[in-house]
């Protein structure tokens, strides 16, 4: 038999069973990396430092005060923790990418950074008590804050950031509708097989695409329609009530959605909302069904086919859009509805059905009741660009599930529906501290890269004539633009009254 070498102990550089005292190491330096001696008695060092920023936006925008009165009925005695600091607490856990109510530890454990901090048990109990009347007022305390980041915004910068497409701003506001399924791997309430043959839940979003704030959203079962006009009606009535009044009327306001959002009951919703003095209009997503390809087939012969704009503006190579308003039965359709078609050679990996593999081109139409001749929009390419800038919305969905709605805590449906609304708090939270406190690359990236270069840093914090100073490593590459960030915080006007 072959005998085995031993084996080494690469840590500790020897063999199994020598006689080293147990627990002691000598680290082998590699060449590459300094050597180091670890220790577990440093003092006043904080981890996600960064965190902080978060915190003290929600108290400069009064996020935190309105909670605290939508919230004062859950308030068991004086002297505990006030519930709408628990629930900042909470989004700020969540931004900060905290994925369970135990990650509060991060926090409540750097009480000289964040104060006093919930227990998970007190936290546990103030989600089972917020009922379907307590979520209502606490999106009336995200709007109240909502209004105040946007005017100190506006204040600070002049206006509000624009959406754009191809190289081009965008009017006014730009809302998303979107759906997305939430895997569940354990039994919880509602959570269903999804129509993806999956299990779990399947939540409505609505996000502002100008600034990339959750504005709402309605947990549903995974079974849940994905066109169901009803829940695509509550979602956007409860994101056009977070916007404030001096924008929600007299700012034009495009309404964006893929195909499960052109249903005739939303159509005409959103054309019904200009009676009450909103300039809504709306780019939806058509599904090419038998009257759509035989329009597509007279184009194909008769009409006009321009190049499409690619995302700066310019032809895109290989695509080309076509108006087909006329050609579609209208039936249904609000007045003065437009259709739009789009085909392509076939990228790799492409959705082809059966008519795009005969045509040899994969084909895409949207609805629209832009008017032509609009000198805010512009022609058809332009159209077409702006409806598809709308994947954005993907984007939003893949990190806000990074942002607490990717897993949910319990297995009781209207805590999983609170869990839902705090971490639309945090994704706003994280959204007023870019567009109020950052710029440059920082002022756009993912909540992933601002987590590794500004929230989680560490820092020391040392106490001197009654203040307490946060100091950040000066070696740190984003040092400079954290700490620019705290200071443009304190000149922040503050509201009043």
């Amino acid at each position: 038999m072959r005998k085995v070498p031993p084996v080494w102990d690469d840590l500790a550089c020897r063999r199994p069973g020598s006689s080293a005292k147990e627990g002691t190491f000598q680290v082998k330096a590699t060449g590459t990396r300094p050597k180091i001696i670890v220790s577990a008695d440093g003092r006043g060092v904080v981890g996600h430092a960064g965190a902080r920023l978060l915190a003290d936006v929600a108290e400069v925008t009064g996020l935190t005060g309105a909670c605290g009165e939508a919230l004062a009925g859950l308030r068991q005695r004086r002297g505990v923790h006030d519930p709408g600091r628990v629930v900042v607490d909470l989004a700020v856990m969540l931004a900060d990418g905290g994925e369970a109510i135990s990650d509060l530890a991060v926090l409540r454990d750097q009480a000289d950074l964040f104060g006093p901090v919930a227990s998970d048990p007190t936290a546990w109990r103030l989600l089972s008590g917020m009922d379907s009347a307590v979520l209502v007022r606490l999106r009336d305390a995200r709007a109240h804050a909502r209004e105040i980041a946007w005017a100190q915004r506006i204040e600070a910068h002049g206006g509000l950031p624009a959406s754009s497409a191809a190289g081009r701003a965008i009017p006014g506001l730009v809302l998303d509708l979107d759906a997305s399924i939430v895997i569940c791997h354990s039994e919880k309430e509602a959570a269903t097989p999804t129509w993806k043959h999956t299990f779990g839940y399947h939540p409505l979003f609505c996000f502002l695409d100008n600034t990339r704030e959750a504005l709402s959203g309605l947990l549903r079962e995974g079974r849940a329609g994905s066109n169901t006009t009803a829940d695509h009606i509550t979602v956007l009535d409860q994101a056009l009530e977070q916007i404030p009044d001096r924008h929600r009327h007299g700012t034009p306001i495009l309404i964006r959605s893929d195909s499960a959002g052109c249903t005739h009951g939303l159509l005409a919703h959103i054309r019904a909302l200009r009676e009450d003095g909103l300039d809504t209009r709306f780019s939806v997503g058509v599904a090419i069904t038998e009257p759509i390809r035989q329009a597509i087939l007279h184009a194909k012969q008769h009409a006009t086919w321009v190049p499409a704009l690619d995302a700066d503006g310019e032809p895109s190579d290989g695509a080309e859009v076509c108006e087909l308003t006329g050609l579609v039965p209208d039936d249904g359709y609000p007045p003065g509805t437009r259709f739009i078609a789009r085909r392509e050679r076939p990228h790799p990996g492409a959705q082809l059905s059966l008519f795009d593999t005969i045509e040899g081109m994969r084909h895409q139409v949207l609805a629209t009741d832009t008017p032509p001749g609009d000198p805010t929009s512009g022609p058809i390419q332009y159209l077409e660009a702006r409806h598809r800038a709308h994947a954005r919305v993907e984007d939003r969905i893949r990190t806000g599930k990074d942002t607490g709605f990717g897993r949910f805590p319990s297995r009781i449906f209207a805590i999983n529906q609170a869990w839902l609304q705090l971490a639309l708090t945090g994704i706003d939270l994280l959204a007023w501290t870019q567009m109020l406190l950052l710029d440059g690359h920082l002022a756009a990236a993912e909540p992933k890269k601002l987590r590794y270069r500004l929230l989680h840093v560490a820092a020391r914090l040392s106490h001197s004539a009654r203040q307490t100073r946060l100091r950040i490593a000066e070696t740190w590459p984003w040092a400079t633009d954290l700490a620019t960030a705290f200071t443009r915080l304190y000149a922040l006007p503050r509201p009043t009254g």
